[in-house]
């Protein structure tokens, strides 16, 4: 009964998810054709080819804070492109988004490199609420030369998306199919067709079952992770020392030691 119960709260879950959930996000536009629908979308042109996409990859850095982004899409003239969904205010910070862009240079440097050869790069945040307040479908972000208005042109861009956008135009219809949770009310029909297959379809919904249960395992381990690195700090013993305490079994271990990574 127990499994059925999960089954079921699973199901009622998948049917609520909408695109601007990044739960859902990330699984809908890991395909290829909807990640060069949004792209293009948003730079308002229908010409850019997307040749790859990776979700939820993690850009590390050994130095400093490592980040996970939730797509990283590469396009046929080797521009990069960072999506993220932002549900809160505090997600989608002007710091966060220079994190962002900072870390996909770092990324795809090698030692040697000539920094001519940096790629250009796009950092789109869309966010459920107007971040900047100015009723604007977008809100590009550029370096300018201060003294001449000119733009500095080093090809790192940050774009803003208002997910509260609902203008009779290619962007309004988007922003709209975003937080439908029916796809038979969504706009474009690539978008629907992805999201109708994860919602109806016997094999969609298998998968996202398996990611809920996925979401459902990492809950319980960053809880465990809390309560280690909790005491951790208040008894001041070690990783092992905690986990001991904690009766944590060797798998458990693996699993809380790269929340605290």
């Amino acid at each position: 009964m127990d499994f059925d119960r999960k089954r079921q709260k699973d199901l009622e879950r998948i049917q609520n998810y909408r695109l601007i959930d990044d739960t859902f996000m990330t699984v809908v536009f890991k395909d290829k054709a909807c990640s060069q629908l949004l792209i293009n979308r948003v730079l308002q042109r229908d010409d850019l080819k997307i040749i790859e996409v990776h979700t939820q990859d993690d850009l590390k850095n050994l130095w400093g804070r490592s980040v996970r982004l939730d797509i990283l899409a590469i396009d046929s003239e080797n521009v990069l492109y960072n999506i993220e969904v932002q549900r809160a205010d505090k997600g989608a910070s002007r710091k966060r988004a220079r994190y962002n862009s900072s870390m996909m240079d770092s990324n795809v440097t090698e030692p040697g490199d000539e920094y001519e050869k940096l790629p250009e790069t796009f950092v789109i945040f869309i966010t459920e609420n107007d971040y900047f307040g100015k009723q604007l479908p977008l809100y590009h972000v550029e370096r300018v030369i201060q003294e001449t208005g000119e733009l500095f042109d080093d090809k790192e861009h940050i774009i803003y998306v208002n997910g509260q956008y609902r203008g009779n135009d290619p962007m309004g219809d988007l922003m709209h199919d975003f937080f439908c949770k029916n796809p038979d009310d969504m706009s474009n029909k690539l978008l629907a067709q992805s999201v109708r297959y994860y919602k109806t379809e016997e094999e969609g919904v298998s998968q996202m079952c398996k990611i809920s249960e996925e979401i459902r395992n990492e809950g319980i381990e960053e809880g465990m992770a809390k309560i280690v690195k909790g005491m951790m700090t208040s008894k001041g013993i070690s990783f092992d020392q905690a986990c001991d305490e904690a009766n944590l079994s060797q798998g458990d271990r693996e699993a809380v030691k790269k929340f605290l990574q």
